[in-house]
Formats: C-alpha cells, structure tokens, sequence
C-alpha cells in the first residue's frame, strides 16, 4: 500500500472513531509500528490531526456531523432501526447527540411519545411531528455538530425522569465501558445516565472494541446495548457477563 493511500485510511479511522493506537494501526495495516509513527506525525504536521502518546486523535468539532454520518451508514441505520423497537407508546425517551441516534429519531416519528433531546439533529426529524411530543434541552451550541452542551443542559436533565434514553459512544472498550473523546459531552452524557430509568447504548460493530479519551460509565450503568452482528465477540461477552442485554441488528 502507498504511504499517501495508507495515511488516507489513517485519517479516515481517526476522523470516524476520534482517536487510534499506533498498536492497533500497525495490525490492521500490517506494518511496523515506526512506520506507523512516521504516518502520524506527518497527518500532524500537515494540521490534520493531534499526535497524542502512543497514537492519533482529533478533536470532534473539527469533522462535521455529515462527514461522521456517511461513515458505516448501513449499520447505523440497522442499529437505529433495532433500537426504535425497543420504545413503547407512552414513553419519555431521552436521546443523546450523534449520527445514529439522529437515525434513530427518523424511526420514531408518528408515535405517542415524548422525546427530550439537545441534538439539532432530533430536533430537525421531529419538529414537525404532531404525534411526539418534543422537549428541547438548551445550553452552548456546538455549532459543527448540531448539539447543545454546558452547565444548562445538565442543569435540565437534572430536573427530568426519562423512561428510557439512548446514548451515542465514541466506542466501547474491551472491558464494556464506554468512551467518548469530546470532554464537553462526556458530563451532558452522565447526566442522561442519571435521568434515566433504562440506558440503551447505540454503536455500530466498528466501535467494538472500541477507544476514546475519557470515560463515561461502566458496564453496569447500562442495560442494553445494541449493535450489528460482527461486533467483536469479546466485548460482547464482557458485557453480558455484566448483565448487560446486547441487541443484534
């Protein structure tokens, strides 16, 4: 492979999942890892991502939400299309940022539910909706990612009980926990968690095992996940050893 196609595909994983491990790239590339280094710090010196230690990262507002979306569009849609059967007439479901919970809240229109959210993108698919009722969260407005963060939306979510919420993920790690590498999201997330009486979390197979800067919650903060089928074996059975229902689209 050419070194301008491979750091293509580097930057192509980093700008989808928002960090790799030089490790991890030296495997799926099958080169060395010096190689692998010498790829990084070019993509940084040419300002397209953050060289960190032992890896690559970008920050989440510079990739645009439409760039983030057409990445494994397919499985997002089957995770969405999966999870949208998990609501009932009647819910308040809470739906976190993200490309496939924004799928997801296309599933959801017509239904007698309430849906609190502070992703632009829910609002956009739902707003003109008579049935579901819509409760928009306020706070910062992250503009290159349609989503609303700070001190007043958690706030907000501190004063509601949902039924059930989805949550987006940078990735889920080996050991079941879930990661997200923007720090802005990852207290608006926590909050969710608290407000809600059933955590469902949505991540398509490339997210398996997956990486991210900071953590969310653990494994037994949740109680379902759902996925495509090809999701790595290994995480999944870590997650149902900790109880946790692991839905296949």
């Amino acid at each position: 492979m050419l070194t301008a196609t491979r750091q293509a595909k580097i930057l192509e994983r980093v700008r989808a999942g928002g960090e790799v491990r030089v490790e991890d790239l030296a495997v799926h590339f099958g080169v060395s890892p010096s190689t692998i280094r010498r790829d990084l710090n070019s993509l940084d010196a040419d300002g397209l991502l953050r060289r960190v230690r032992g890896g690559g990262s970008v920050e989440a507002d510079r990739v645009p939400f439409r760039d983030v979306a057409a990445h494994q569009s397919e499985e997002k849609a089957a995770v969405a299309e999966r999870a949208a059967e998990l609501v009932a007439d009647g819910d308040v479901v809470l739906i976190d940022i993200g490309t496939t919970t924004a799928l997801l809240a296309e599933r959801l229109r017509g239904r007698r539910i309430t849906v609190i959210t502070a992703s632009l993108a829910v609002i956009d698919a739902l707003r003109d909706d008579d049935l579901v009722e819509l409760i928009v969260l306020g706070g910062a407005l992250r503009k290159n990612y349609y989503s609303m963060v700070g001190a007043l939306t958690e706030q907000a979510l501190a004063q509601i009980r949902a039924t059930i919420c989805f949550l987006g993920t940078s990735g889920v790690r080996a050991d079941g926990s879930i990661a997200d590498t923007t720090g802005m999201e990852v207290p608006v997330k926590r909050a969710m968690i608290a407000s809600s009486q059933r955590v469902v979390v949505l991540a398509d197979r490339a997210k398996f095992p997956g990486t991210g800067l900071l953590g969310v919650c653990g494994p037994e903060e949740l109680s379902t996940v759902v996925t495509n089928s090809g999701a790595d074996r290994a995480t999944c059975d870590r997650l149902q050893q900790a109880d946790v229902e692991v839905l296949f689209a």
